[in-house]
């Protein structure tokens, strides 16, 4: 089920943009896409509310698969139905692959040159900024969240507690901490 979109956003001009737009994004999404989907879709191109892309980006997370293909997906089926996803899909997946596949078979050369393994680090402690950068961003959105910030920020700490400090499996975390999240926000906009 797809939610119309916001009056206040803009609206891609064609299935040939999802397709232009999410190739771009699929191209710079090394390790980790929040930061560079974020930024593409809520402030250059203005398809999305930060609070959109919040709500958005969360049901992507719980759907099976790549959660920036889900979002892709999604935003391609509200604007131009079947289509629309159809084109966001390909924007994806076409390019990149073929990209992958010409990088694999560079890396098999020289996977074994100790440059390339201080690359591959380099690399990660990148991606590690990003998702921390993102997330600071997006804690400002939750200023408008029905719990308040104090409980959804709370929220937010224990399930990067749990994850990255206690390693429980995210299936679990998602379960527990998800579950209690969207009971206590039924419970707060129940009449």
């Amino acid at each position: 089920m797809t939610s119309p979109p916001c009056a206040a956003a803009a609206r891609p001009e064609s299935p040939r943009a999802l397709f232009v737009a999410f190739t771009g994004l699929a191209l710079q999404g090394f390790g980790g896409v929040l930061a560079v989907v974020q930024r593409e879709l809520v402030e250059r191109r203005r398809w999305l509310t930060n609070e959109e892309f919040i709500e958005d980006w969360a049901v992507a997370q719980v759907m099976p698969g790549p959660n920036v293909v889900n979002l892709a997906l999604m935003i391609g089926d509200r604007h131009f139905g079947l289509r629309g996803a159809a084109a966001a899909l390909a924007g994806m997946l076409a390019v990149p692959t073929l990209l992958l596949l010409a990088l694999a078979a560079l890396y098999a050369g020289f996977a074994d040159h100790p440059a390339m393994a201080g690359a591959l680090r380099g690399m990660g402690a990148v991606a590690a900024g990003l998702i921390g950068g993102m997330a600071l961003k997006l804690a400002a959105a939750l200023r408008q969240h029905p719990l308040g910030w104090p409980i959804a920020g709370a929220l937010a700490i224990l399930t990067a507690l749990a994850v990255g400090g206690l390693r429980v499996p995210l299936p679990w975390v998602m379960l527990a901490l998800g579950g209690a999240a969207c009971g206590l926000t039924w419970r707060r906009l129940a009449p």
